[in-house]
């Protein structure tokens, strides 16, 4: 050998050698740094619980699930051989793939990640043999566990929903791709940097966690790349009145003329108004005066403990009622067209049926945004609805005056825990990345407030008696409401994969009126397939027939079309937009501008 050579693959040796000590003290150091941490984590949980008045250390009652659901289970031990009789097999089969794989045999995957799971998008998942055979295995291990969670028989409804939900997030948690020794981005992340991408990850997780509340805030996006009115929430418009409750903006026309009748926004108070107008490329605020209306948009009060009595009758009154109000006095028109997304869809429920009991015509037409009027099926949101749970929170509530945004963005989060949680749990914490510039998680992010009296009447008197679709089930300054009373004329919009609003449930409300119903049922979920502009080409909507039908058969009669639902609401709202009058401008009316859009009020960050 060339002794030039042996020199070269002598200093090349030592240069490794020198690298792979640097890494194992850059992971010692790790695993110091980690061991630190826990016990401050541990420290922080003890002192937390301690000074929970009966939280228990089980407040969700997980542990008490799993326990009713492995009773169930032993009641059929026949079932259970034969399931893990199968499993055996299942892996017998996979581990003889795997092996003709490591021989250079060409097999074909026994089993697959659903269409649209990111976690196992790397190449080495398909192309490494041994990538393949961990995530194969994960899939049918998680795939039986979940299997047997849906035949589960001896729960109540209740119960194994909450099985079925919990059985998931493990599920989910134990994913290879959470672990930096079985992904493959990650091991590949640590040899390109030497380690650096866990020290960095490390640091990230320290800036995230909060040991005096022992809690991990995994931040999804950059917080400081944006600013309210120069980033997000920019299209131009005064806040022309205020209460206590709420700004109403108005936004500058940007046609000549518009049409006579105004349109009213009523967003959620769970979130912040300006998911319908995050930058010009998806507003929908911005896209509706291109269409030529006048918009106006309730900006809700981010509220503190001196709030805390409000209910859900004083969003009615405060909110779209003073908001009617205030429109029709700086228009001088009689009737407004009016929206409600999400929970301010229920709101706007509520406003109808009271409107009708006052023979109060002032709504000429109504739509609903992902809104729930009958409450009969939440979805997964029920796991956390419960009489011991809504106690709990509850007491907690009333000791605040509030309830915490960030808990409830929490909920929604688990959700979608693959989505919301995961993902940038490896993208944070083991590749070592910093969070990336996004308006819609920077909205995601910016939490509110709920009032703690109108927080309990909504979970207690919808989600969990649900008595909002019962005549009289709820009142309204001592006035009865009936939803099947309501006959002004209503748009439903709804997506297929809604988590929170699931659209089979929103159908069902959509049934309750006694007006002629539009039912539109998009695709992708809660935000995505609504904050969907025409522009960007992406998804598609259906369109039906009569909502007397059942949801099933509605979907299956109904005609599919690509793109965004945004048109064709808008050239149903045209039919109660009236004729064309000069552009209203903002603050020149009986109203003056009180400050520019977005306001104050949206401002106020928990």
């Amino acid at each position: 050998m060339n002794p030039a050579d042996t020199t070269s693959a002598e200093n090349s040796q030592t240069e490794q050698a020198a690298i792979n000590e640097e890494l194992v003290k850059a992971l010692a150091s790790i695993a110091e740094s980690y061991h630190g941490m826990l016990s401050q984590f541990l420290h922080a949980q003890c002192q937390q619980v301690q000074g929970q008045q009966g939280g228990g250390l089980d407040p969700l009652g997980v542990g008490q699930t799993f326990l009713e659901m492995t009773a169930a289970l032993m009641q059929r031990p026949e079932r259970l051989a034969e399931v893990q009789m199968q499993l055996w097999q299942s892996y017998a089969d996979l581990w003889l793939d795997a092996t003709r794989r490591f021989m250079g045999t060409e097999v074909k995957a026994q089993l697959a990640p659903d269409r649209g799971d990111s976690r196992f998008k790397h190449d080495a998942w398909d192309s490494h043999p041994f990538f393949d055979f961990i995530k194969q295995s994960y899939l049918l291990t998680a795939n039986t566990i979940q299997g047997m969670a849906e035949e589960i028989d001896g729960l109540d409804e209740k119960t194994a929903h909450k099985a079925r939900f919990y059985t998931k997030q493990f599920v989910d948690a134990m994913s290879p791709s959470n672990f930096a020794m079985t992904n493959p981005e990650v091991m590949q992340a640590t040899i390109d940097s030497k380690g650096d991408n866990l020290l960095k990850g490390l640091q990230n997780f320290i800036d995230d966690f909060d040991p005096e509340q022992g809690q991990l805030k995994i931040k999804m996006t950059d917080m400081d790349a944006f600013e309210l009115g120069k980033d997000v929430a920019t299209t131009p418009g005064k806040v022309i009145f205020q209460n206590e409750m709420m700004q109403l903006l108005q936004y500058a026309p940007t046609t000549e003329e518009v049409y006579q009748t105004p349109l009213l926004i009523v967003p959620p108070w769970i979130n912040k108004f300006y998911i319908l107008d995050l930058q010009a490329r998806n507003s929908l605020i911005k896209w509706l005066t291109g269409q030529g209306h006048t918009v106006f948009v309730i900006s809700w009060v981010n509220p503190d403990a001196a709030l805390g009595d409000k209910d859900f009758a004083d969003y009615v009154f405060q909110g779209p009622l003073a908001a009617l109000d205030a429109v029709t006095l700086c228009t001088g028109e009689q009737q407004v067209n009016v929206t409600g997304y999400c929970i301010g869809g229920t709101l706007l429920g509520a406003v109808l049926a009271y409107l009708k009991a006052k023979q109060d015509m002032r709504i000429k037409s109504a739509t609903f945004f992902a809104a729930l009027l009958d409450f009969s099926e939440p979805g997964d949101l029920g796991v956390f609805i419960d009489e011991e749970q809504l106690s709990r929170l509850e007491a907690c509530m009333n000791e605040k005056g509030y309830h915490d945004g960030a808990e409830m963005s929490k909920t929604f989060n688990m959700l979608r825990a693959n989505d919301l949680i995961w993902s940038f749990y490896v993208r944070n914490y083991l590749l070592g990345k910093d969070p990336f510039p996004f308006d819609l998680l920077y909205w995601n992010a910016d939490c509110t407030r709920m009032p703690a009296k109108m927080h309990s009447t909504y979970l207690r008197t919808m989600y969990l008696e649900n008595k909002f679709k019962e005549p009289g089930g709820i009142s309204i300054a001592d006035v009865p409401i009936d939803l099947r009373s309501v006959d002004t004329p209503a748009y439903f919009i709804s997506t297929e994969e809604d988590h929170i609003a699931p659209w089979k449930t929103t159908y069902k409300g959509a049934q309750l009126f006694a007006s002629p119903v539009r039912f539109v049922l998009g695709t992708s979920g809660h935000i995505a397939g609504i904050i969907n502009h025409p522009d960007a080409g992406k998804y598609a909507y259906y369109t039906g027939g009569s909502v007397a039908v059942a949801a099933a058969n509605w979907r299956r009669q109904a005609e599919k079309h690509a793109g965004s639902w945004w048109p064709d609401w808008n050239q149903w709202l045209l039919e109660f937009s009236g004729n064309k009058v000069p552009a209203r401008i903002p603050g020149a009316a009986d109203l003056p501008a009180l400050e520019d859009a977005p306001g104050a009020y949206v401002k106020v960050r928990v």
